[in-house]
């Protein structure tokens, strides 16, 4: 039976997301849900144009209001979670008392943590329930899981991912592809990694090192955040080290060291003429819409290594990724490659590949599977091996 598919959270990624779905899910119904009538409206009318059929439906919803959720999810077999990162658990709480699978993009894995914490709740409503499901984290981390795959023995497994502007312009060579909060989240939270078989914190804007990008020449990659997901707890007695870094533009992450260094990112609220305000909302503000850019567009560059042993030789695996935006359906690379690969994600559940529960998004599906899988959306992956 064709499976009805809901949006919760219907801009930019979410969008992509549903488009995805429409195109390979063959649901009978998306419902396109935002707090915004005259958003949910327009994309879902988008999407019915691109596919040439009436497939999306618009929806009034307030994500914070569980009875307004509640009656959104009654007629939904599996949601898609498009809101900001730290809605995710609540969502899901609501998901599970309608007896709703659902999928999220993501972000924080402390965040992520406190829904996979809803695993009996969820078992018992037999539903699935995967967070992380996005770019990085969710993309990235399926490549983590091709390497453990197709290697024999795995020592290191290194992930990089940036969303990037084709046209940098001075001085911090970036455009903000998706929302403020999430980015500085990034930035300043310290990240997961496996270091010698072990789970590990670390500092992120650290570690930087230089990489070599065909189109783009030499690009830098730094810790950040998030990107891991819960793939280190899953992986750490698989692998021996694995790490992720963000790619951007040479210099970037020096002048973002100094917002961070002087406290423009600090939570802690300071009496400003009169008025108490916190510095990073000031910087959300601020920085948010200068860093938009929207006369520009973008590209999205992915690299995945993997390093260990195959047929008793070492051997190396690398994955890379390099999208654009796409002229023909209006969806920046960014879009595409978060909103893609969370309907993958979906359309697993809803065709009953996924266990019952609260489920790690690298278990969710093997990495062969979902490399296979991203491949018949466009998006073009080149392996090499050494």
């Amino acid at each position: 039976m064709n499976k009805t598919y809901a949006v919760l959270g219907s801009g930019m990624q979410g969008t992509a997301a549903a488009y995805d779905l429409a195109l390979h899910a063959n649901p009978a119904r998306i419902v396109m849900g935002d707090l915004d009538p005259d958003q949910s409206q327009t994309n879902a009318d988008r999407i019915n144009r691109l596919v040439g059929r009436e497939v999306c439906v618009p929806a009034q919803v307030n994500a914070l209001d569980s009875a307004s959720l509640a009656k959104f999810l009654e007629p939904v077999d599996v949601l898609l979670s498009c809101v900001p990162y730290w809605m995710h658990p609540q969502v899901a709480a609501v998901a599970i008392a309608t007896r709703t699978s659902m999928v999220d993009m993501g972000g924080d894995t402390d965040v992520s943590l406190k829904t996979l914490a809803l695993d009996e709740d969820a078992k018992a409503a037999g539903v699935s329930i995967v967070p992380d499901t996005g770019l990085a984290p969710g993309l990235v981390n399926n490549l983590g899981a091709y390497f453990i795959e197709n290697l024999d023995e795995v020592d290191t497994i290194k992930l990089y991912c940036g969303g990037l502007p084709q046209n940098p312009k001075p001085p911090f060579n970036y455009k903000l592809v998706f929302n403020i909060e999430g980015l500085v989240t990034e930035y300043v939270d310290q990240a997961r990694v496996i270091r010698n078989g072990e789970v590990e914190m670390v500092d992120t804007l650290d570690e930087l090192e230089i990489l070599h990008v065909d189109e783009l020449g030499e690009m830098e990659a730094f810790t950040t955040s998030g990107g891991t997901s819960t793939a280190p707890y899953t992986f750490k007695d698989k692998v021996r080290n694995y790490d992720y870094k963000t790619i951007r533009f040479p210099g970037h992450c020096e002048k973002m060291r100094i917002f961070m260094d002087f406290g423009f990112w600090g939570t802690e609220k300071i009496a400003v003429h009169g008025q108490l305000v916190e510095p990073r909302e000031v910087f959300h503000r601020l920085m948010g819409p200068r860093l938009r850019d929207d006369a520009d567009v973008d590209q999205v560059v992915v690299r995945g290594v993997g390093m260990g042993t195959r047929g008793g030789k070492h051997t190396t695996l690398q994955i890379d990724i390099h999208d654009k935006f796409d002229r023909a359906t209006g969806f920046s690379a960014m879009e595409r490659m978060t909103g893609f690969s969370t309907a993958t994600i979906a359309k697993e559940i809803a065709d009953g590949h996924v266990a019952t529960g609260c489920v790690r998004y690298e278990e969710a599906m093997t990495g062969t599977k979902f490399v296979e899988e991203i491949q018949k959306r466009g998006i073009k992956l080149v392996f090499s091996t050494k």
